[in-house]
C-alpha cells in the first residue's frame, strides 16, 4: 500500500476541515447536532430526519468529497477507501467536543 505525501494529507486534512462555501453551514450542522462524520469518510444524519436544506447540505459535502477521494486515489496509486478511511481518522481529529461521530458499531456519538 501507497502511503499519501504529506501536500496530499494536507489538501485531505484542508478538505474535511475547510472546504467550499457551504463550510459555514456545515460548521452549523454540526454545532445543532444535525450531522457528523461517519466512519466511511463522509458526513451522515445524526437524526433519522431533517430538513430538506440539511439534506441537500450533506449530498453537495459528500459529493465533493467523494470527487476529491478519487482525485487524492488516482494521484497516490491508492483505493478510494484508503483515502475515506485516512480521511475518517483525521475527521475524528479535527471534530470539535460536543460534535458526533460514529463509533465502530455505526452509532453517533458525542466528541
Amino acid at each position: 500500500m501507497r502511503k499519501l505525501t504529506t501536500w496530499t494529507t494536507i489538501a485531505l486534512l484542508g478538505l474535511i476541515l475547510a472546504g467550499p462555501a457551504w463550510a459555514l453551514s456545515l460548521r452549523e450542522a454540526k454545532d445543532q447536532g444535525l450531522v457528523g462524520e461517519q466512519r466511511d469518510g463522509y458526513v451522515g444524519l445524526v437524526a433519522g430526519t431533517a430538513a430538506s436544506e440539511v439534506r441537500d447540505l450533506l449530498s453537495e459535502v459528500n459529493e465533493e468529497r467523494q470527487r476529491r477521494y478519487q482525485q487524492i486515489a488516482r494521484d497516490n496509486g491508492i483505493e478510494v477507501e484508503q483515502v475515506a478511511a485516512l480521511a475518517w481518522e483525521r475527521a475524528v481529529q479535527a471534530t470539535r467536543p460536543g460534535h458526533y461521530v460514529q463509533d465502530e458499531n455505526g452509532n453517533w456519538v458525542r466528541k
